[in-house]
């Protein structure tokens, strides 16, 4: 296929020096309807599930976004442990680029020595927060590097990518090439007029220089086909109508190198040291090294799913796919998108001194509290609003009084003075009125309730669905009072048992439904209830046996040990600060 010796897209000229013949058509299609629409089938056949993380940037800390996305990945890997595929789930940090290259000289440091430094916080972040990675990925690594030179070999030799010569827009915050219609004016700190990027607000600037260039625009008319074919393969579904909307427009070729004289923090161009590779194409090849590409990717790459924020769907929508097509390889069976965190309604801002400290809250608010809420109130639709006493208020609520007092009802020696999980008995239950029954057949459907939320990454619907179950159980102790039965009659005495054998077999679903959210306080509570290492996968989802008919491994066992309570309720502000005032009355 032959592409003419002069292109002007959309204001930015590209000038092609040489023509090669291009190896693109007929371009195979590794995607059907059948395999995003049954990617669930697929893994289950395969028993492989592999999910990713962006690579974070480490021009700077972590902050509370970094962290929700590797808590929605490290739930979606846990899930599928629960469930029994083999999960591989990779994070890491990505390294280059001019932005790094400007902090490490900020810093008066090397850039792998700053490299190495931030992406240690994001590590140790990751590890005080129970994120369960298998593969923690630097792009500053040598098997990256050569997993890069490969790919970027084999483009090359396809003739997707060229050298030309670039003029246009570039954004060194975003690390990404701007058309005309993307920039607007604004003011900068100074008054003086700027042109910046109209999605993130970032300065721009006019770039002019030869650089290799990737074929991007041949591609359009293939992404079309695979979303239109793949209505699933970016959730949630409003930023796939985002991603079609884009592709409306001509999609112009992508500069995926700068001069080394101006970049010189990269992975030189194959063959031309004069040349470094784009950040992007550098970063988004990750995935491919961790699971082995060239040679050993086949078994995972099939069931590859990324975790990404709003803020980079463009890189990971539109030219990763690209990339991918043009090296033969197939797609990631799912994109899922999360929007932001706001503080009080208002964006994180360093200038404004609202910026969220992940480990300073998670220290607060404790690992599995943070992890909570951040999957309770986090809606990938739309940003999300962060406080304190939000987080108190619903951990409280949530936690502590309605699921940590529920267990605590029920283990209680006063309820259950012999420390077992008693026997239930069918008689006894006759006593069960209208609400009882449907608790019983809420919690049975629970887990498939669940299953369908956590499968769409809709993770704040399955704890929603969980809490509800939650207070149907309370009400259901609370309706029946059993501390206030007589067990010297036998009758009661069988009531009373039937009543906290109910409880404890919801509680025994909720704990194990609760292990890819809450790990730590999940470990605790199917500990008090005596379940076995081995009996908290999705298979022993078996809920209320005895109801049934059927023998409940369960009954008659004793319980584990009070390890105490399994949430501690925690303080607002204003609680803390009034405790503040009176103490300093006080001295």
């Amino acid at each position: 296929m032959k592409f003419p010796f002069l292109c002007v897209i959309r204001g930015s000229k590209i000038i092609h020096r040489f023509h090669r013949k291009v190896d693109l058509f007929p371009l195979q299609r590794p995607w059907s309807s059948a395999v995003n629409h049954g990617s669930d089938q697929l893994c289950k056949e395969n028993s492989s599930f592999y999910i990713t993380t962006p690579i974070f940037y480490v021009n700077a800390a972590p902050h509370l976004g970094h962290l929700y996305s590797a808590v929605i990945a490290d739930c979606l890997h846990r899930w599928k442990l629960l469930q029994g595929f083999d999960s591989r789930f990779a994070t890491g940090t990505d390294e280059h680029g001019l932005k790094i290259q400007q902090a490490a000289e900020a810093a008066g440091k090397a850039p792998l020595t700053f490299c190495t430094e931030v992406s240690e916080r994001f590590r140790n972040l990751f590890s005080s927060c129970n994120i369960s990675f298998t593969d923690y990925i630097r792009t500053t690594e040598q098997r990256h590097r050569r997993t890069v030179e490969h790919f970027w070999s084999v483009l090359w030799n396809k003739g997707l990518i060229y050298k030309g010569s670039y003029e246009g827009w570039y954004s060194t915050q975003d690390e990404s090439f701007l058309t005309p219609s993307q920039v607007g004016d604004a003011l900068d700190p100074s008054g003086k007029e700027v042109k910046v990027s109209l999605e993130s607000g970032h300065k721009v600037e006019w770039m002019k220089e030869e650089n290799y260039m990737f074929r991007l625009s041949v591609f359009r008319p293939f992404l079309l086909d695979w979303l239109v074919k793949n209505p699933r393969a970016v959730q949630p579904e409003r930023f796939q109508q985002t991603v079609l909307h884009w592709l409306q427009e001509d999609l112009p070729d992508l500069s995926v190198s700068r001069q080394r004289s101006r970049l010189q923090w990269g992975i030189p161009v194959p063959g031309d040291p004069e040349q470094t590779i784009y950040v992007w194409l550098d970063a988004l090849v990750n995935y491919l090294t961790v699971v082995g590409y060239p040679d050993k990717h086949d078994q995972w790459w099939h069931a590859a799913h990324h975790v990404i924020g709003k803020d980079i769907l463009k890189f990971h929508a539109l030219y990763w796919p690209a990339f991918l097509l043009g090296a033969g390889l197939p797609l990631p069976q799912v994109i899922h998108v999360h929007s932001h965190w706001t503080v009080g309604g208002r964006k994180m801002s360093k200038s404004l001194g609202n910026v969220v400290d992940p480990f300073e809250h998670s220290q607060m608010f404790t690992n599995d509290g943070m992890r909570y809420f951040l999957l309770r109130q986090g809606v990938p639709d739309s940003d999300c609003d962060y406080t304190h006493d939000k987080v108190v208020k619903l951990l409280n609520a949530e936690l502590a009084d309605s699921l940590g007092g529920l267990l605590n009802r029920c283990t209680a020696p006063a309820l259950n003075s012999a420390q077992v999980y008693p026997a239930f008995c069918s008689q006894a239950f006759c006593r069960a009125v209208a609400e009882d029954h449907h608790m019983v057949a809420a919690v049975r459907s629970l887990p498939t309730v669940v299953e369908k939320h956590y499968e769409s990454m809709h993770l704040y619907k399955a704890l929603e669905a969980i809490s509800a179950c939650v207070r149907q159980t309370n009400g259901f102790v609370q309706r029946h009072a059993p501390w206030k039965l007589d067990r010297r009659d036998s009758k009661d005495h069988r009531w009373l048992d039937t009543i906290v054998h109910v409880a404890l077999e919801c509680l025994r679903i909720y704990g194990t439904l609760l292990q890819p959210v809450v790990p730590e306080i999940s470990d605790r509570l199917l500990n008090r209830l005596g379940v076995k290492q081995h009996e908290r996968s999705w298979k022993d989802l078996h809920f209320l046996q005895r109801y049934e008919g059927t023998k409940c491994p369960f009954e008659g066992r004793m319980l584990g040990s009070d390890s105490g309570l399994l949430f501690n309720r925690l303080e607002s502000q204003k609680q803390k600060a009034k405790k503040s005032h009176k103490f300093g009355h006080l001295k």
